[in-house]
């Protein structure tokens, strides 16, 4: 579709960039690509420090908002130009009553930079404060929001169902990464969860080049947070099973998180040392390599004790994209992308032996291998290149252009 030029859209995270979340990067390059102007704007500078490759690509100019921190006289004086620049500002910000006063501080100032910049839409990734903060910034300006819903947002126990029900009823729209999540919230929220729909999250798909699994060496690879939701001691266990029946196999995981002691003592304690890799963090093109040059990828995803959850893992489906056929679980929205014994393999949750029987096929059986990673392929190319949902994005953007 041609850009309407009157569009500038805002987008808005908790934190700009994050390492692990290279979805919303390739979202922006998109829109960029297709001519759609764009401001970025973080509630927090970034505190990981590491970047991938892409992030130099993206146009858009990044604004980092004052901290939440403000002292008292600080916070009534950004009232007061907000009161100047916008004549309803006080009746407005009587529905602010329940918030935290450092995201209504942080909304005022995002409020007059969309005042300053003249941006017509604002678009949050992720239901939380980021969503808070754009719902009063774009009340403040009379323009729409949307925000896009994931995982945490949505499943786990801290979400206050009166505050998202609030944000979906404002919302001119609330995007979600899978049919589950969209099932999920309607059964939660009812009327007010009427105008969500489901949008996948695109893979630039020049840049995921399939090779076929025939030949690869005897490698699972799995990559992510090393936090509860993965599931990673449940493939610790398989590989334990794997080694003890003499399976020769190597494993490599790839992430950092608050679970990674708890693997290396894992690891230690199972005797895995020279089956088991635990890699830390990577570059995206140095993960891209890694999962091509393996048999297998596993995602062995579970529902934390919390109800946190994966929404729809990106890197499942970019395991999916390079050939590397997947094992998986029923967790939220995998099924509508892993099929069993059509695009993957599906085991139950905390399986060890169910996980390591289907690791052991993939290991063993090339022409499952194969078949599994052309018709995943096949269903990624059909259901998430970003070229088309992307556009999706952008036509609710332009329709809510008054």
């Amino acid at each position: 579709m041609t850009m309407n030029k009157n569009i500038r859209i805002g987008y808005v995270m908790k934190m700009y960039p994050r390492f692990s979340e290279t979805f919303i990067v390739n979202e922006i390059l998109a829109h960029e690509a297709a001519g759609l102007d764009v401001d970025i704007f973080s509630l927090r500078s970034p505190n990981d420090g590491r970047f991938h490759e892409s992030l130099a690509k993206v146009r858009a100019p990044v604004h980092y908002l004052p901290g939440k921190s403000a002292k008292a006289a600080i916070f009534w004086e950004q009232i007061a130009k907000a009161c100047d620049t916008f004549p309803n500002a006080w009746s407005l910000l009587e529905d602010t009553t329940n918030e935290v006063a450092g995201d209504v501080y942080q909304a005022l100032h995002l409020a007059q930079a969309v005042h300053e910049r003249g941006i017509t839409h604002l678009h949050a990734h992720f239901g939380n404060i980021a969503t808070t903060t754009v719902r009063i910034a774009a009340k403040l300006n009379n323009i729409p929001y949307s925000f896009t819903a994931h995982a945490k947002d949505i499943f786990h126990e801290s979400v206050v169902a009166d505050d998202m029900r609030r944000k979906l009823t404002d919302a001119k729209a609330c995007v979600t990464v899978s049919d589950f999540n969209v099932k999920f919230l309607n059964q939660c929220y009812g009327d007010a969860a009427s105008n969500v729909q489901r949008i996948y999250n695109g893979m630039d798909l020049s840049r995921f080049t399939y090779a076929s699994p025939a030949e690869r060496p005897r490698e699972i690879i799995s990559v992510g947070r090393l936090v509860e939701k993965k599931g990673f001691p449940a493939l610790l266990q398989a590989c334990h099973i794997l080694a003890q029946a003499g399976t020769d196999f190597h494993c490599t995981i790839v992430g950092k998180g608050d679970y990674e002691q708890l693997l290396r003592d894992q690891l230690a304690d199972l005797g895995l040392a020279h089956h088991v890799a635990l890699l830390g963090a990577c570059s995206q093109n140095s993960v891209m390599q890694l999962v091509q040059n393996a048999a297998v990828f596993a995602a062995p995803c579970i529902v934390g004790s919390d109800g946190n959850r994966d929404g729809l893992p990106t890197v499942l489906l970019e395991a999916m994209a390079l050939g590397t056929p997947c094992v998986s679980t029923d967790v939220t929205g995998i099924p509508e992308v892993l099929r069993d014994g059509k695009t993957g393999l599906m085991v139950a949750q905390n399986d060890a032996q169910g996980l390591a029987d289907a690791l052991k096929r993939l290991l063993d059986e090339n022409d499952l291998r194969v078949n599994l990673a052309e018709n995943g392929r096949q269903l990624i190319e059909q259901q998430f290149d970003i070229d088309k949902n992307t556009a999706t994005m952008r036509n609710i953007f332009s329709n809510h252009v008054e």
